[in-house]
């Protein structure tokens, strides 16, 4: 399907469940769409998938080091994720209501919560704000950074709608530091890492980002799953194209997975996102840490009586982001970020 590139609102979308904001524009019974139906039926999902427990912290450390990500069953309590599920399906409908299509941000049905957001973040939702410090986490993300020195450097997430036929191309989130030129000629700068000597780049590095995405719904091989390549967390190679992707690369998804379980991963693995062909929304929240010995200029996102509602150690991680009353506007884009897509 072929997108007009410019948004169109849709208050609606306020009272319709997001479930049933997907599938515009594409056929389910369109003989591509169910044949890809069928193969990822029959394949999706890395074979003998590892997870671990949240008690099971060395064998979480030992797994993100092997493949760049692990899986942690277990992550929230019932109460917990009937939380966050509740506020994920809020927000997806608040940004469709801008977005009738669904154009997207990061491609046809397919949106990134950070993106979208006037702070290019979340934590000033209850729901987000909340996975800060969890028990079930903290101790494996201290773990892997080998210190609670640790800080927060936000959190958003993504979403796809039923009908994101299509794949995302395989990324990292974290490159050495370059910039570029939006459309409206803005310089925009991305990461912060740069030996000028050459002769250092992040992946040489010890891990400097951890993401934890948390799963709202049961990872499934329709409904878009993470596709996660093990082992690349260190990769200087090039990331191949959609075109050159290999097969096994796209059947790499981290399925099946129940809802409720976190995805840590490394930013610098190879990663992205897969097509939704079900009748659910895949919302995937997170929250992102830098290791003590790495920062990048904090972006002020979370209000100071959110803050001052925290844990302990909650407060002192995410004490460099704290906005002042009045500092920020928050509130989602009128183009929903597209400019940073």
């Amino acid at each position: 399907m072929s997108h007009e590139s410019t948004l169109e609102a849709d208050p609606e979308a306020l009272s319709v469940d997001a479930a049933d904001l997907g599938w515009v524009g594409e056929e389910r019974s369109d003989p591509s769409v169910a044949a890809l139906r069928e193969h990822l039926l029959a394949s999706n999902g890395i074979r003998g998938l590892e997870a671990v427990r949240p008690d099971e912290v060395d064998d979480a450390v030992r797994l993100f080091r092997r493949d760049g990500f692990v899986l942690v069953v277990g992550a929230l309590d019932a109460e917990q994720l009937a939380f966050l599920e509740a506020g994920s399906d809020r927000e997806i409908r608040r940004i469709l209501s801008r977005d009738r299509n669904p154009v997207g941000n990061r491609g046809s049905h397919r949106y990134s919560f950070g993106a979208s957001s006037k702070t290019r973040h979340l934590l000033h939702l209850p729901e987000w704000s909340m996975l800060i410090d969890l028990p079930s986490i903290t101790p494996i993300v201290t773990a892997l950074f080998g210190d609670d020195g640790y800080h927060v450097q936000g959190g958003g997430g993504d979403f796809c709608l039923p009908g994101a036929v299509a794949y995302q191309r395989l990324h990292a989130d974290m490159g050495d530091r370059r910039t570029r030129q939006d459309a409206s000629g803005r310089t925009l700068t991305f990461g912060s890492f740069l030996d000028p000597s050459g002769r250092l780049s992040v992946p040489d590095l010890p891990v400097p980002r951890v993401t934890c995405n948390f799963l709202t719904v049961d990872f499934t091989p329709l409904n878009g799953p993470t596709r996660q390549i093990p082992g690349t967390q260190n990769s200087r190679e090039p990331i191949p194209s959609l075109d050159d992707e290999p097969e096994w690369m796209r059947l790499s998804t981290v399925c099946p997975a129940p809802a409720g379980s976190a995805l840590i991963r490394d930013v610098r693995a190879w990663h992205g996102g897969t097509p939704n062909l079900s009748d659910e929304a895949r919302a995937i929240p997170n929250v992102e840490y830098c290791a003590p010995w790495y920062r990048e200029r904090p972006r002020p996102s979370l209000p100071r009586e959110v803050w001052e509602g925290l844990s302990s150690h909650g407060r002192h991680i995410s004490r460099g982001i704290v906005a002042l009353d009045g500092e920020v506007e928050y509130g989602y884009h009128d183009d929903l970020g597209r400019g940073y897509a």
